[in-house]
């Protein structure tokens, strides 16, 4: 510990070494924050192909600054519900998962997306015709998707969203995608 001395011009004052100790706080919470960040990489990009429009994008969403909101923007319109148009706000977090996949399985290729933000209408539909689909889906808030990555083995893209334990991972070779979300973690 250390003393501060309230006397003379050489010495510390009270109130500048609480002021001394707040930013050196706050300069640890920075560089923490910033060591989060650049574990990410300096910049964050991702690629999509949508496999119902034949749409392709590929941005930079997130840089050293945090997210980059015109970026997020474009992902939201591409996301969107294609069935009905519907658009919908995408979690960031949701971004940052697929961005760390990505990483993690050394993906070449772009995600292919059969399924993003779905509106509750379409959710609906999709119940009364298939088996799996949850009532309260996390797509319908945005926070879930519905992917594959061409040359990376399904249960290797399992596997690999499994060990980030960032929400969500079900796996459908069936139906040749894997699902992720921004949920509690949990298997299926």
């Amino acid at each position: 510990m250390f003393e501060v001395a309230t006397e003379g011009p050489s010495h510390l004052s009270r109130r500048r070494a609480i002021g001394l100790l707040a930013g050196a706080a706050a300069g640890m919470a920075f560089a923490r924050d910033a060591q989060a960040r650049s574990a990410l990489g300096p910049e964050r990009r991702l690629a999509f192909v949508h496999t119902h429009t034949r749409e392709s994008l590929d941005l930079v969403y997130a840089g050293a600054e945090g997210y980059q909101a015109k970026s997020l923007l474009r992902v939201n319109e591409f996301l969107r519900d294609f069935r009905t148009s519907d658009v919908h706000v995408i979690d960031p977090k949701l971004l940052d998962l697929l961005h760390a996949l990505a990483r993690s399985v050394k993906a070449t290729e772009p995600f292919h997306v059969i399924s993003g933000y779905r509106s509750p209408r379409t959710n609906s539909a999709l119940r009364a015709h298939s088996h799996g689909v949850a009532k309260y889906s996390l797509h319908m808030e945005g926070k879930a998707i519905d992917i594959r990555l061409p040359g990376v083995a399904l249960t290797r893209v399992r596997d690999s969203a499994l060990g980030l334990a960032q929400g969500g991972v079900g796996c459908y070779p069936s139906s040749d995608f894997v699902h992720v979300d921004t949920g509690r973690v949990r298997v299926w």
